[in-house]
């Protein structure tokens, strides 16, 4: 895996997963943790595929989806921009919270932890983190 800082946004592409998805996914993730302003104009289509050193159409088609989800804004000869509404960007924070926490819970109950051993676990660990 290699990191690559591209616009103000790191990634680090795996060759063994889908590298749409891992664009797609590492974006979103800037977006929500505050790395790319509101309102602030993303590297284009070409400039970022040559930085990551994929295929053109890998990004496109992430942004694609970025912009069906309302996290991006194409303009006309001006480049592709971040959303500037905080609430779209609110949305897709929960969003990915409750994905993590979706992951976390399958996680621990194929290891066989009940709900009571997984607060428990949770409680134990409060504000650690913080």
């Amino acid at each position: 895996m290699n990191e690559v800082t591209v616009g103000g946004m790191r990634f680090e592409l795996d060759l063994s997963q889908p590298l749409y998805e891992q664009v797609l996914d590492q974006v979103r993730s800037s977006i929500a943790k505050g790395e790319i302003a509101l309102g602030e104009k993303i590297p284009s289509v070409r400039e970022m595929a040559q930085a990551l050193k994929i295929n053109p159409n890998t990004v496109m088609r992430a942004y694609q989806e970025l912009e069906r989800d309302q996290l991006t804004e194409t303009r006309r000869g001006q480049g592709t921009f971040i959303t500037a509404d905080a609430e779209k960007v609110k949305h897709i924070r929960y969003k990915l919270a409750e994905e993590a926490v979706e992951e976390f819970l399958a996680k621990l109950g194929s290891l066989g932890f009940t709900a009571s051993e997984i607060a428990a676990i949770l409680r134990s660990k409060g504000g650690e983190g913080q």
